[in-house]
């Protein structure tokens, strides 16, 4: 449990003693991979040291309720501990909570497509009023102030030339891979970068789904190897005792963003690390000293035929050794995507900007 920091409750906690221990036991779920059994002994170990329940509340009667309120369940056959549906919503809704709740939304950024239709929502800029605009984007303050200056305040007039009309920024459905690196250097150096790749991709999942029905995410893990999983499997994703091939990432990416019909399709990689593998037939070819020129060319022919698809990779890449830079430099280069040189803690708030951003174009 390196690097959490738990103390005791802070006084006037009007919550319940089941619902301070949840929050808890949530947050253990996303360290052990989503096994309850470990979480519950790292509570219970908690527990000893801080003092977390009391006489009339304990881990077991906290057991009980998990079960009574469907957040966990135990196997007919072994009598084993698994978390249910319930409990994997519960966290991608903590997820998304935490890393998105805070954040304001602007309706700021560059806006270069312009479309006829009816805007999704305001923006702050205005503009003329046309015939034809909708009733609802007129600006009553600026029309009115238009209307004091042109006619002066002694008797109220209004003319068309007086109204402004307020921008409408259009949502895009838009097509999302996110890629999340599972090689094993994600956990190497004592920093572990998979829980906050999980987290990110949690937030973003319950983000869509929610808010965005039209959109779709497809998630897609890469080591040795690369497959897709579903949202469902986000709480149990370990790393395992791979290296780093990221062409087989991106070729799902790229298989998987051509039967989307969105006409929108980008790709998110989270990565800590350049390419060190690559299958060739049936045999892996791996080199984890340097940049690989082998690797590193299939890597940017790849780059090169999804620009020219119009599929641009957004790359955040979690480490700051210059050499990786000078990747992730050059394939930005040649995908013309965007590369973000994230620390972990500031990584959801990154990928969900650009998201946002991505998705919004100009509508008059």
């Amino acid at each position: 449990m390196k690097g959490i920091l738990f103390t005791k409750f802070e006084e006037g906690d009007k919550r319940t003693p089941f619902q301070k221990l949840l929050d808890i036991f949530m947050e253990l779920l996303q360290y052990t991979n989503g096994d309850p059994t470990e979480a519950l002994d790292w509570l219970t170990q908690l527990d000893a040291q801080y003092h977390l329940t009391g006489d009339d509340y304990g881990i077991g009667d906290f057991i009980e309720d998990l079960k009574q309120n469907g957040y966990l369940k135990e196997t007919e056959e072994t009598g084993a501990y698994k978390i249910t549906a319930k409990s994997e919503q519960s966290i991608r809704k903590r997820s998304l909570d935490e890393i998105f709740g805070k954040l304001k939304k602007t309706k700021q950024g560059n806006h270069h497509t312009f479309k006829s239709g009816q805007g999704d929502e305001l923006n702050p800029e205005t503009r003329p009023y046309e015939f034809g605009d909708a009733l609802e984007a007129i600006d009553y303050t600026g029309s009115l102030k238009n209307s004091f200056v042109n006619h002066g305040i002694d008797g109220f007039t209004m003319k068309q030339d007086d109204l402004e009309i307020h921008e409408m920024d259009f949502k895009t459905q838009t097509s999302t891979v996110l890629m999340i690196d599972i090689s094993h250097s994600m956990i190497l150096y004592g920093e572990d970068r998979i829980t906050p790749a999980k987290r990110v991709a949690m937030a973003l999942s319950e983000l869509i789904t929610t808010r965005y029905p039209k959109d779709t995410l497809d998630i897609v893990v890469f080591g040795n190897d690369a497959w897709q999983i579903e949202m469902k499997d986000l709480p149990y994703l370990q790393v395992g005792p791979y290296h780093t091939n990221t062409v087989a990432g991106l070729e799902l990416a790229m298989d998987i963003l051509r039967r989307r019909k969105n006409p929108n399709k980008q790709v998110f990689m989270i990565t800590d690390g350049k390419p060190t593998c690559l299958k060739v037939g049936n045999k892996y070819y791996k080199n984890s000293f340097g940049i690989d020129s082998k690797i590193l060319n299939r890597t940017l022919n790849l780059a090169g035929q999804m620009r020219r698809l119009k599929i641009p990779v957004i790359t955040f890449m979690i480490a700051n050794d210059p050499y990786l830079q000078s990747f992730v430099r050059n394939f930005t280069e040649v995908n013309n995507g965007k590369a973000f040189y994230s620390s972990l803690d500031g990584l959801g708030q990154f990928i969900f900007e650009d998201y946002e951003r991505n998705k919004r174009k100009r509508v008059r």
